[in-house]
């Protein structure tokens, strides 16, 4: 038998056993029987999501230890937020009604509704934003929030929050912290989670299921969706799931995308969830640890242009991702500080170019060397990751077509963000902030930027001004800056520290008639953003 074919029809015997011997979901008889059998009516205002076994929250769901965070980034389903993104990632309102910030952008004054109360019955006040950001400053293990000195209620309905430092893009961070009650915070919150959005959840059975029912007393609009059963599967049992029937909606890859499900169609939703390589651009030389920092090669401000436009990222794209992907130029793509001079367009010839002006001249078996040194890299990729794997193999084989010889190697994340400091990882990154445009680029303490050595005074004024902006819209035009600015920045005419190459689709197995409504940007992390506007979907 065919080892994949092999493994599928284990992963659906998995699959299977996981929908119906879950705990907590006993029928009289005992055990409940396989979502195809449930009675249409009930179907038809719930819903059945699979996801990554990576998307089940470790710590819970608390956001002062990532929950609406990082790997987790969404609207949280069970908290309200003060602000949400919009569509075209502008800011929006949920719990806040009014945000006003100071002119020297030391105090965002919010404003709140009154008409909010958690599942628990009590009312959702001042007390409670204040409480929860004070404990996500102190306790948070994933977001940063240093820039925040105290948050301080000034009535019932108001809250200060008053800054260490300017940081003009607090209304981003407050769409990611969901409020929390004071008065039912303890250690086991995570686990048994009180809150005041669209749902509740109401059972979780670790490593195999989370269940939501919509919150009977949200202020907001009625979620249509009644009830969301979030199930943690590997690829291969989330696929034999829909062969089966047994999900309404699974994750899935561009592996599978040729594919077809009866009663399915595969959803792709664009993303900025960017895949890209580092370039180290300084010199080798051994740090006080005794590990190698820079790279002598790609130190060379021309070989890092004419990797940038010496990669097809189309080629890549069709070849590797089967054409779900668009190309990045940029850790900003699609977003409102993005600066399309970053856009460059495949240019083998004048990659070729670059090269030869840097001195790297072809060798008699087309690589090429200079002093007797030959051009090569080694890029390194996360082990496990069959995308990045691959997408370092396309890459690998597109540099030797411009005469650099190229090896690919797997390794940890224990091992990979030290050896990322003088050689290409190939890296995943995209937010809905500017944060992270200045967390790859701007200069720490030491000297460096944190992944990759890399330095720019002009670029970091840049990024450092549009902190201290007036307003979010202000601090726009300076990220953009900060990227180019017509002689200095981070693309292909500056000095290029980083390549970016694709923004990958996340893909979906859905049931025919299933409404899912529209989606905005999804970030980094194949997981929980789908199900953003769950409330909001519906069944044809």
């Amino acid at each position: 038998m065919h080892k994949k074919i092999f493994r599928l029809l284990l992963a659906a015997a998995f699959a299977g056993s996981m929908l119906t011997g879950c705990k907590g979901r006993d029928t009289a008889a005992g055990e409940q029987p396989p979502a195809e059998e449930q009675p249409a009516a009930e179907e038809k205002d719930s819903v059945i999501v699979a996801m990554g076994p990576s998307s089940e929250p470790e710590s819970g769901f608390d956001p002062a230890y990532g929950w609406g965070a990082g790997e987790h980034v969404h609207e949280p389903l069970i908290q309200s937020t003060l602000t949400v993104t919009n569509t075209d990632l502008s800011i929006g309102y949920d719990l806040a009604e009014d945000m006003q910030v100071s002119e020297d952008g030391m105090t965002w004054t919010v404003t709140i509704r009154e008409d909010v109360k958690f599942t628990d019955g009590e009312p959702l006040t001042a007390e409670d934003v204040v409480f929860t950001y004070n404990t996500v400053k102190e306790n948070s293990s994933v977001n940063d929030f240093t820039m925040l000195k105290e948050a301080v209620a000034v009535d019932g309905k108001t809250v200060e929050f008053r800054m260490e430092r300017p940081y003009s893009i607090w209304p981003y961070s407050m769409a990611i912290v969901g409020i929390v009650p004071e008065h039912a915070y303890g250690p086991d919150y995570g686990e048994h989670p009180v809150g005041s959005g669209r749902y509740i959840m109401k059972q979780w059975d670790k490593g195999q299921q989370i269940i939501f029912e919509a919150n009977p007393d949200y202020y907001g609009e009625a979620p249509k969706m009644k009830k969301v059963t979030v199930l943690f599967m590997d690829e291969d049992a989330a696929y034999a799931a829909s062969l089966a029937g047994q999900v309404d909606l699974a994750y899935t890859s561009a592996s599978y995308s040729d594919q077809t499900i009866d009663g399915y169609e595969l959803l792709a939703y664009e993303t900025v969830d960017n895949r890209g390589i580092n370039l180290p651009a300084v010199p080798a030389s051994a740090d006080e640890k005794g590990n190698v920092v820079g790279n002598d090669f790609t130190s060379d401000v021309r070989v890092r242009r004419a990797i940038n436009i010496g990669i097809d990222r189309e080629e890549m794209i069709e070849n590797v991702l089967n054409g779900y992907g668009t190309a990045a130029y940029s850790i900003c793509d699609k977003m409102p500080w993005y600066n399309e001079t970053a856009e460059v367009s495949f240019d083998l010839e004048g990659a070729a170019a670059l090269l030869d002006e840097a001195g790297w001249t072809a060798g008699s078996d087309g690589i090429r060397q200079k002093d007797g040194v030959r051009a090569e890299l080694n890029i390194l990729y996360a082990s496990g990751d069959s995308v990045r794997q691959a997408l370092a193999a396309d890459m690998q084989n597109q540099l030797k077509e411009l005469g650099i010889e190229a090896s690919i190697e797997g390794v940890g994340w224990d091992t990979a963000y030290t050896r990322a400091l003088a050689e290409p990882l190939m890296w995943g990154w995209g937010a809905h902030t500017p944060m992270e445009l200045y967390n790859i680029y701007h200069t720490l303490e030491g000297g460096s930027a944190e992944y990759s050595p890399y330095s720019n005074e002009s670029v970091d004024q840049y990024m450092d001004e549009a902190l201290k902006a007036v307003s979010l819209e202000d601090s726009y035009d300076l990220w953009k800056k900060a990227q180019w600015d017509g002689t200095s920045g981070v693309t292909q005419e500056g000095d290029i520290p980083w390549i970016w190459l694709c923004n990958i689709d996340h893909l979906y197995w859905a049931r025919t008639d299933l409404h899912v409504a529209d989606q905005k940007l999804h970030p980094h992390g194949h997981g929980w953003s789908i199900v953003n506007n769950v409330d909001q979907w519906y069944w044809e």
